[in-house]
Parts: C-alpha cells; sequence; structure tokens
C-alpha cells in the first residue's frame, strides 16, 4: 500500500510559479508510475502529468506541456509538480496519484490510479 500526501498548494498571481510535492510512504515506491491531477470547481478531475515508474519518461495534458514539469525522487520517496506561468485557469485541487500497473495509453485516465492523496489547493488570482 501507499499513502500519499500533497503539499506547497497556496495563492498565487497569474504568472507566478508554484512547486507542489507529494510524500508517499512505503518501501516500492520507486515501482510505482505516479501521477498528477486537478479538479475545478464543477468540473469533472482532469490529468495534468504523469512519470512512468522505471524509465522517468513523462507525460503532460496539452493544456499544461511546457509550463508544468513533473520529476521524482525515489530516495526521498517524493514527486514534485513545478508549475510555471500560471494562469487563472490552473485554478484547482492538485491530487497525488500512484499505480503499479500502469500502461501508456491510459496515464491520463484516473481508473489508472490506486491511491490518492488528499489534495493541495491552488489558486492563481488574475
Amino acid at each position: 500500500q501507499v499513502q500519499l500526501v500533497e503539499s506547497g498548494g497556496r495563492l498565487v498571481q497569474a504568472g507566478g510559479s508554484l512547486r507542489l510535492s507529494c510524500a508517499a510512504s512505503g518501501r516500492t515506491f520507486s515501482s510505482y508510475t505516479m501521477g498528477w491531477f486537478r479538479q475545478a470547481p464543477g468540473k469533472e478531475r482532469e490529468f495534468v502529468a504523469a512519470i512512468w515508474w522505471s524509465t522517468d519518461s513523462t507525460y503532460y495534458a496539452g493544456s499544461v506541456k511546457g509550463r508544468f514539469t513533473i520529476s521524482r525522487d525515489n530516495a526521498k520517496n517524493m514527486v514534485y509538480l513545478q508549475m510555471n506561468s500560471l494562469k487563472p485557469e490552473d485554478t484547482a485541487v492538485y491530487y497525488c496519484a500512484a499505480t503499479s500497473r500502469p500502461s501508456p495509453a491510459y496515464l491520463n485516465t484516473k481508473t489508472m490510479y490506486d491511491y490518492w492523496g488528499q489534495g493541495t489547493q491552488v489558486t492563481v488570482s488574475s
């Protein structure tokens, strides 16, 4: 089992930057593919980014590509989401997720992920 705890969310002005962190428990963290999702009020939870467990290959939603960077530190059981050039439409609760059975074609699918954190609020003011 994996427990995930996100941190780093706060209020930031448009054009600013934030780094979200996700701390994972468990000795097999390095074998999990990790993802970030977000959910804005009244909207479905949507995929943001993922990082593959063995190659550190990264995947991004089109809306964040070029602005956000996902990374991981297996020695610290941490995954990060560096967010630059933030826009008001990036406002959402951001969730960290983990899967031990990843499929490249479905990394952007919520049902692919077995474990979820509680989320951290990111608010971007215009």
